[in-house]
């Protein structure tokens, strides 16, 4: 096996060995620099793809700086109103059960505006799938603090960081889900590097893959960078979401039907 030298130039040609990006999104996203959440939505759609789901796939899309994303992806989706897309979702699986149904929320959308959603979604065992992009703020208003704020993180509302006393705590919305009967899936990954990248792909196969199973609802929460809303600079935000989020919020499966069945 020859070894590739990396300490200096290479002296052949470029060589491309994939596409940049699925043939399912459209065009460029326009969100900021450093922003995580478009790298979520190509995982979510290259998904998609793998499984042959993408002709019949309807998504529902909260309100958030990822509510562009609508108009660059090529499958079936619909917007909601703010924190209903579980609810939503309910319906649209209901009526037709064989499609494969997502919802795609940011932390304020699901966590604040439609925490109960969620919630009742889960113990109805709703047979849809709910992705989670959770950087800690709501980053479509200015970056102000939502109920997944972590501790000590610095927000246009929490200037001086996050505290117990004034703010109370985060609400673990993916924990409190996986303990809900109903649900089939929970697990909660991230993007700030190529293999939490990687690993988060296999939870969103997996989230669908339980859909498709009927094993109740599955959700992923995936932590996103939002150097904007954090006070850093781009570079800086993958390894600011290592210190600061994933302590709170820890990686992996939180629950799985099929595992325990096992």
């Amino acid at each position: 096996m020859s070894v590739i030298n990396t300490q200096t130039p290479p002296t052949g040609p470029a060589q491309k060995v994939a596409e940049f990006h699925t043939p399912l999104i459209l065009g460029e996203h326009g969100l900021c620099p450093g922003c995580g959440e478009p790298v979520a939505l190509r995982i979510l759609l290259e998904t998609l793809q793998e499984l042959n789901l993408v002709q019949r796939t309807i998504g529902v899309v909260g309100h958030g700086c990822y509510g562009s994303f609508v108009r660059i992806m090529d499958i079936d989706v619909l917007q909601c109103l703010h924190g209903r897309a579980p609810a939503c979702a309910t319906g649209i699986k209901r009526m037709r059960p064989d499609t494969a149904v997502f919802t795609l929320q940011g932390d304020g959308d699901m966590v604040n505006e439609g925490l109960q959603e969620v919630i009742h979604a889960a113990a109805r065992g709703e047979n849809v799938t709910c992705i989670l992009l959770n950087n800690g703020v709501f980053g479509d208003t200015g970056g102000q603090q939502t109920a997944t704020t972590v501790l000590g993180q610095r927000t246009k509302t929490s200037l001086e960081g996050r505290d117990a006393e004034k703010h109370g705590y985060p609400i673990r919305i993916a924990d409190i889900v996986a303990s809900v009967d109903g649900a089939g899936y929970v697990a909660r990954g991230a993007v700030n590097t190529a293999r939490e990248v990687m690993r988060t792909k296999r939870l969103i196969r997996n989230a669908f893959e339980s859909q498709l199973a009927g094993e109740g609802l599955s959700l992923v929460e995936i932590l996103t960078m939002c150097p904007t809303g954090w006070f850093v600079t781009a570079p800086d935000g993958p390894d600011y979401l290592e210190s600061s989020m994933t302590a709170a919020y820890p990686l992996g499966v939180l629950h799985s039907r099929s595992a325990e069945a096992n």
